[in-house]
């Protein structure tokens, strides 16, 4: 009997087996969880494709009635002169911060904490307090920003006459607010680099230096790329800040336009602080509905084309760097 059972269950076993591997046996239970993520994956995309769809509608035609004098004009009360020249300036002006100060700082502090940093209590505490860090409302950096960038340090300005709510305090405080997502980001990339590079450098003579020059970077810098596109991407979508930092409305001191004397004035010292998000959330506050609607939806696009063109520049990068790791 006991022979008899055990034959009779291993034949069910492998019929089950082969069942599976088949695709006949049934199993209601993945079904239902597979179709609940197709199902969230669709709303997501209908959620996404609404509201692109909504921006592209009410904003495209305000491009093609003025096309670039939208872009090139300057703060205005009349929606039919206001362009977003400013905005644009001041946005590039902190992408500038956030690149030169957040992205270094990100990766340095992210290679210490992976690679020389001891593996104790202090450590710990240091990385659960920057993945908080990553977690507080931006709101909080804008007040963080205004107490000190602002209030404390005259906005980096050594003249007492200069207004101090400048682009340079609002720089720095996105680069702060974005500076744990990129200690995030990198250390994530350093710690999926194969123990294995580490040990072969080592074995053939490498120091420490070496090996995080020529095998962990170069490995982790498809992640560490994304991790920054991503930061520079939130820092100049953000708009809670500024508007506590001060970038609400203003004018640079040597008129409006995209040309390169405005750019470089409003870089070190520029009076009115004034980013994109800023006019967005300005012009959907107008009680004039060619604010609230057109122009609002206009200032919107320039982001999204932005964000489209830095992911597809950096594409050919990190195409080259994965090509590169695997050879």
């Amino acid at each position: 009997m006991a022979l008899t059972t055990v034959g009779s269950s291993r034949g069910a076993i492998q019929g089950s087996v082969a069942g599976t591997l088949r695709g006949q046996r049934s199993d209601v239970r993945g079904r239902v969880f597979e179709l609940s993520l197709l199902v969230a994956l669709l709303m997501s995309l209908l959620i996404l494709t609404t509201l692109i769809w909504a921006v592209l509608s009410d904003g495209l035609p305000v491009y093609t009635e003025r096309g670039w004098a939208f872009l090139d004009g300057g703060l205005s009360g009349s929606a039919e002169r206001a362009g977003i020249s400013q905005g644009i300036i001041g946005s590039f002006w902190i992408a500038v911060a956030v690149v030169v100060l957040a992205v270094p700082l990100g990766i340095g502090a992210a290679v210490y904490l992976e690679e020389y940093a001891p593996r104790n209590a202090l450590t710990s505490f240091i990385e659960v307090n920057v993945r908080n860090l990553a977690g507080v409302p931006s709101v909080v950096y804008g007040l963080l920003g205004l107490a000190i960038f602002v209030n404390v340090m005259d906005g980096f300005s050594t003249n007492s006459g200069v207004e101090r709510r400048t682009l340079a305090a609002a720089g720095v405080t996105l680069a702060v607010l974005v500076l744990p997502i990129m200690i995030i980001t990198a250390s994530e990339a350093i710690r999926a680099v194969p123990q294995s590079l580490r040990e072969g450098a080592y074995g053939v003579g490498a120091t420490r230096w070496e090996v995080i020059r020529t095998q962990v970077l170069p490995y982790a810098a498809p992640g560490i790329l994304t991790g920054a596109l991503l930061s520079v991407a939130r820092a100049i979508g953000e708009a809670a800040p500024l508007i506590v930092v001060g970038a609400v409305t203003g004018f640079f001191s040597q008129g409006v336009g995209l040309n390169v004397p405005n750019l470089v004035d409003a870089g070190p010292r520029g009076g009115g602080v004034v980013a994109r998000p800023t006019r967005t959330t300005e012009g959907a506050k107008e009680p004039s509905p060619d604010f609230r609607v057109p122009n609002a939806s206009a200032t919107i696009l320039p982001m999204l084309v932005f964000v489209l063109l830095i992911n597809s520049i950096a594409t050919v990068p990190r195409t080259r760097f994965e090509k590169k790791r695997s050879t």
